[in-house]
């Protein structure tokens, strides 16, 4: 048995030790870097004032859409005009507010049209910005939420840093930027960590299969490994040895001191590829879809088509909840107003959805409910709204967990006991999100890079091992 576990492990070990070592040293890098994102910040501060003279209903802006499930409606203001963004579960597609017709991105020039748009209201400086590439895929533009938009057009400003945005053809809206320095960085983090070559990321399938299979691998020869760390134990005068020497007692000791931390970062960096196949995934069933995304009937915006506009508007979304439709007026990044129809807006702190209406909707998800209540900052399962401070609220349905972004309506969690379970061994092992650790955020840096350090050491010794073995093999061959 003994044999095996040695053979085992030390094959396992040459194939993988690499791997260990590629995973450990982006691991620190993407602690500080993360993958390349438009932040919701980004996304408002390219967002231009609107202009709504002579736009259509948003009931007629549905219709021409074609989108027979949509459930939310934005109205944006693009250099080439403003359109209506009518969004469902299948997708998401953009009409002209002017009359309807068809705002698909389409042609390089208007792509190029609307990232200068875009560029000046962030300040961005980008007097020789071109199209680069119009395509599905790239190695930033992989993401599943990106489905929706593809193609992508890319185009590139000419700045000093290096940025790149990203235009969907199908709403025409930036929806990704990057830095050179943010490209640079996550070559060496999030592309190596989570194999993401675009060639292999771009069938989600795919890569889904090839990382959980090398990832439950590697869990294995880092379990034989703890295994034979244990048996192998020597003490002299009283204090832990090892019965190697050299580069084999290193990997040992080493092995032994960071064994609870690589074998809990491995195995929750498995889980992080689970997807369903232990724990649930967190999404609405059918029916609870049914009650929280219900299609509403659009003709009933019709009250709030009257109501003025804010000349300082950047953003109007319209969505229903609990069987109203509202409308919020996005001013700023943390300021907006909510209108319900026949009610008067509400502004300021007041400018979301309250425990009534949230509770009523809630309470249509099944029987038990409790009364929402409002969620602290530094819950053990955290969410946060789109609208910085904007409040989230909680409902207890047994022993299921909703939780509810009051400013727009939407569910930002759904948790059962399986996906709370799953929070605890992915989340909190694999990134220390510890609320203690949370709320002191140097302490929480200094013990990621010090344990992925040491996990890289480790590995380091176990790479030195493997090319020993592996050169001795093929010498004797």
């Amino acid at each position: 048995m003994m044999g095996a576990i040695v053979l085992s492990h030390r094959w396992l070990g040459i194939a993988f030790c690499l791997l260990f070592a590629m995973w450990f040293a982006s691991g620190i890098v993407m602690h500080f870097v993360p993958f390349p994102s438009l932040t919701e910040a980004e996304r408002v501060a390219g967002l231009a004032p609107l202009d709504r003279d002579k736009t259509i209903s948003v009931a007629d802006a549905v219709a021409a859409s074609g989108i027979t499930d949509g459930t939310r409606v934005r109205l944006i203001q693009r250099s080439d005009g403003p359109v209506y963004v009518v969004s469902g579960p299948a997708g998401s597609r953009a009409v002209r507010a002017s009359d309807g017709g068809d705002a698909l991105v389409t042609s390089a020039g208007v792509a190029l049209t609307i990232v200068q748009g875009y560029s000046r209201q962030r300040g961005l400086d980008a007097p020789r910005a071109a199209i680069a590439a119009r395509s599905d895929y790239d190695q930033w533009s992989v993401p599943n939420g990106f489905d929706r938009h593809r193609p992508l057009f890319r185009a590139a400003l000419g700045d000093a840093p290096g940025t790149e945005v990203y235009v969907s053809s199908l709403t025409g809206e930036v929806v990704l930027d990057t830095t050179r320095s943010e490209r640079a960085w996550n070559w060496a983090g999030s592309v190596l960590h989570w194999i993401y070559p675009t060639v292999l990321r771009s069938s989600w399938v795919l890569w889904d299969r090839v990382v959980w299979m090398l990832s439950l691998l590697a869990l294995i020869a880092a379990s034989l490994g703890a295994v034979l760390g244990i048996v192998r134990i020597r003490f002299r005068k009283g204090q832990i040895a090892s019965p190697y020497r050299g580069w084999h007692a290193l990997h040992h000791l080493i092995g032994l001191a960071a064994m609870l931390f690589v074998l809990s970062w491995i195995f929750s960096g498995w889980l992080s590829m689970d997807h369903g196949r232990l724990f649930s995934r967190g999404q609405l069933t059918p029916a609870e879809a049914g009650v929280i995304d219900a299609v509403p009937d659009w003709r009933d915006a019709s009250p709030l088509d009257q109501q003025p506009i804010s000349p300082s508007a950047r953003e109007v979304e319209w969505f229903a909840f609990g069987g109203k439709i509202y409308r919020r007026d996005r001013i700023a990044l943390g300021h907006q107003t909510l209108i319900r129809a026949g009610d008067a807006p509400r502004d300021g702190q007041a400018a979301y959805l309250d425990t009534q209406e949230i509770g009523g909707l809630t309470a249509r998800l099944g029987a038990g409910c409790a009364a929402p209540f409002l969620l602290a900052d530094n819950d053990d399962y955290p969410a946060q709204s789109a609208i910085p401070g904007a409040p989230v609220y909680r409902t207890l349905c047994g022993a299921l967990w909703f939780d509810i972004d009051a400013a727009n309506g939407k569910v930002l969690q759904r948790l059962d006991p399986s996906r709370r379970v799953y929070r605890w061994l992915y989340s909190a092992l694999h990134t220390l999100d510890f609320p203690i650790l949370l709320a002191h955020a140097r302490l929480r840096d200094a013990l990621i890079v010090g344990l992925c350090t040491l996990g890289l050491m480790f590995s380091i010794t176990g790479v030195v091992i493997g090319w020993r073995r592996l050169r001795a093999s093929l010498a004797s061959a």
